[in-house]
């Protein structure tokens, strides 16, 4: 397969998870509040096996596979694709940097969707700037330490049974110093609270007041812990302009279906010249991220070089179309888009976070910048 196409049995198995979303899936996130981890929703993913897809007993998880993933969910349903997403991110650590121990403890009740995991690496001070937190692990005995700071802007914070915590254990500044550790919610210490957000997902802060954890809850090499981020960021990056694909998508199906039956001035809204030239340039941008989301998923499946620049590219592009897309998609529907409940309401707000979280699209950009002149001669 090349990534300009998707073969017969990827078509198929997408087509498939797009029904089992809109049948099994969307009533239960319905269900849901707005802000808080649906653990029905979390259970479900795991019974139908889409959250074993994201751990492979074979092997490596394909960034590709994670695309298709993620973009056929959030074509029919935004919170079952994010709280899939939310899971990988919080626990793609202990499968790239635990320990056996650790990975036999956390991975298989995340996988069955019994346990939420939470990615705690931004903070008040330090979002898009990574490398700048300042959560203190202060030394505690020959084999411990204790946390002590704030994160923000936490995935599944703070609900979740477990969260990856990057925290600066040695005094160099920047990327260096910082250790990775797996804590477990019921750590003394450790609490936090929900953010009213715009866009309906569960996130909120962790607050750690001398939290102690110990050697063996570091997630890879002490003072490695940037490395253990960046590997798992690396991952999801691609994957995060999948999601914003399947929304745009969403968005470009309920436009066109709201052209062609919509009537005005005479005929249907697509027989307008202006309305037929956006749908014509939000379909053309939508494939053009599309096939770039792909391109980088496999670049990272093949160990192609420039993976770095692909990804930012890949997740710029991405969720700058879905922003274009969902907001040209309200605009044609007029007045009856911007009623609480709509699709294209909610696709308004969800669509928003995309261009900030895992890096905003002002760094995206500085990252291809940088790139395009580190592959110069």
């Amino acid at each position: 397969m090349t990534v300009f196409a998707l073969g017969p049995d990827e078509q198929e198995w997408c087509a498939e998870l797009r029904a089992l979303t809109a049948e099994r899936l969307s009533p239960l996130a319905e269900k849901g509040e707005e802000g808080r981890v649906n653990r029905p929703l979390v259970a479900a993913l795991g019974e139908l096996g889409l959250l074993r897809r994201l751990f492979p007993a074979d092997g490596a998880l394909r960034a590709l596979d994670l695309c298709l993933l993620r973009e056929s969910l959030a074509q029919e349903c935004t919170e079952a694709e994010t709280a899939l997403a939310l899971q990988g991110l919080g626990a793609y650590p202990v499968v790239q940097s635990g320990t056996a121990a650790q990975r036999d403890r956390w991975l298989p009740e995340v996988a069955a969707g019994r346990a939420v995991a939470s990615f705690a690496l931004s903070e008040p001070g330090a979002g898009s700037d990574a490398a700048a937190l300042s959560l203190a692990a202060e030394p505690d005995g020959p084999d411990g330490w204790r946390l002590t700071g704030e994160k923000c802007w936490i995935s599944n914070a703070p609900e979740a049974d477990f969260a990856t915590v990057f925290a600066r254990t040695g005094g160099a500044a920047g990327a260096r110093g910082i250790t990775a550790f797996l804590v477990p919610a019921d750590r003394p210490g450790l609490t936090g609270e929900h953010l009213d957000m715009l866009s309906p997902h569960p996130i909120g802060t962790l607050v750690f007041d001398g939290t102690p954890v110990t050697r063996e809850d570091v997630l890879g090499e002490v003072d490695g812990g940037f490395a253990v981020a960046m590997a798992t960021l690396n991952l999801f990056r691609p994957s995060v302009g999948a999601f914003a694909v399947g929304m745009a998508q969403a968005a470009l199906e309920a436009a066109l279906t709201h052209a062609g039956a919509r009537t005005a001035f005479g005929g249907p809204l697509k027989d307008l010249q202006s309305v037929g030239h956006q749908l014509a340039e939000m379909a053309t941008r939508v494939e053009s991220a599309r096939l770039l989301v792909y391109a980088a998923a496999s670049a990272y499946d093949t160990g192609a070089p420039g993976l770095a620049r692909r990804s930012a590219m890949a997740k710029l592009l991405a969720t700058e179309t879905a922003q274009y897309v969902v907001d040209a998609a309200v605009q044609i529907h007029g007045a009856r888009a911007l009623r609480r409940g709509h699709l294209l309401e909610h696709l308004y707000r969800e669509v928003r976070a995309p261009r900030i979280y895992e890096g905003a699209t002002e760094v995206q950009r500085s990252i291809i910048a940088k790139e395009l002149y580190r592959s110069r001669p």
